[in-house]
């Protein structure tokens, strides 16, 4: 129904170039009392935002909620974020790799946070945006940004860890490479810059799970995830801030947090030992490991503090790590 009396009240908002608190409740009332149904209609609240700069505040609650309800409800199976749907995604926000809007950033992170499962591209995506504006200072997360370019904030760090939390939601407990390859870049970009403490600690942990962490994610086809929709509808299991357990202690507290009572045991209680085993196996820095984070660490000819941070906690965490660090190790020692 939306688009069919969309026409009208969108041609006035955009040729007044300002949408009020009415325009909104009309267009939660009227046009969208079923919700965002279609393509078309989700291309339309698009246009409209890019078209009007005078937006009220009500505006941006409504556009990301109905499109995030749109993208992870509307089509079964419900709850996933497909490869073409995050396609359209990105190509509907960014111009050139850069998402165009702070709302639009707001949407993007929404979209992850509510989905139970997308493609990992989408969440390196995301990072991706955090990394413009630190390397560049500029973008839409820019305004209001006190630092320079090549900073990490508080707030930067803030959103880096919303992001990973967001694609963690649903088991996605190891970091994906194409999330520590970005890390990685965000930390070439600001060596020896007056960062916010908490980014040392971020990058050091994330890169380390990315190499010794297990992860359970398996990009999910229509047909996959609809063979898994009754399982995931079961509201018995709790996996609310699972993620967030993960960064709060060591490799032990990743263990604790997949493993413990109360944690993902019950909702994957018929894989638990096989993760149990491929975790253990993961532990184990191997010879392809070892030369993808060899290749990454002094890219410059130095070992930095963050570098050298890392080397030490996948000493001390890891029971095995490939020959080929040992000269790498040594320098830390």
């Amino acid at each position: 129904m939306g688009e069919l009396v969309l026409k009208a009240p969108m041609s006035g908002m955009v040729a007044r170039n300002r949408i009020t608190e009415a325009d909104v409740l009309t267009l939660r009332l009227e046009v969208f009392g079923d919700g965002v149904v279609s393509r078309a209609e989700a291309e339309a609240l698009f246009a409209l935002d890019r078209s009007c700069r005078d937006r009220a505040p009500e505006w941006v609650t409504f556009f990301v909620e109905a499109l995030t309800d749109y993208l992870v409800n509307q089509e079964p199976p419900r709850g996933y974020i497909s490869e073409h749907n995050a396609d359209w995604l990105i190509r509907a926000i960014a111009t050139d790799g850069v998402v165009d809007t702070r709302t639009e950033v707001e949407l993007l992170v929404n979209v992850m946070e509510k989905a139970r499962s997308m493609p990992a591209e989408l969440s390196a995506f995301a990072l991706r945006q955090i990394a413009h504006v630190v390397v560049t200072g500029q973008g839409p997360l820019a305004g209001g940004r006190m630092a320079r370019p090549g900073v990490v904030t508080a707030d930067d760090v803030a959103m880096l860890r919303r992001i990973l939390y967001a694609f963690g939601g649903d088991g996605h407990a190891g970091i994906s490479r194409q999330e520590a390859e970005v890390l990685f870049e965000i930390n070439d970009a600001t060596v020896e810059a007056d960062n916010d403490p908490a980014w040392s600690d971020l990058f050091v942990k994330a890169i380390g799970f990315s190499l010794m962490a297990a992860t359970r994610h398996v990009p999910v086809d229509r047909k996959q995830a609809l063979r898994r929709q009754a399982w995931l509808d079961d509201t018995s299991v709790d996996v609310a801030g699972f993620f967030s357990r993960v960064f709060a202690g060591g490799l032990r507290g990743y263990v604790d947090a997949v493993t413990g009572k109360g944690g993902l045991e019950e909702g994957w209680r018929r894989s638990n030992e096989a993760f149990e085993a491929a975790n253990a196996a993961a532990e184990v820095i191997d010879a392809r490991e070892a030369e993808w984070i060899a290749e990454r660490i002094g890219r410059d000819g130095i070992l930095h503090e963050n570098e050298k941070a890392l080397l030490r906690f996948l000493k001390a965490e890891s029971p095995d790590l490939h020959p080929s660090l040992a000269p790498l190790m040594d320098k830390v020692a």
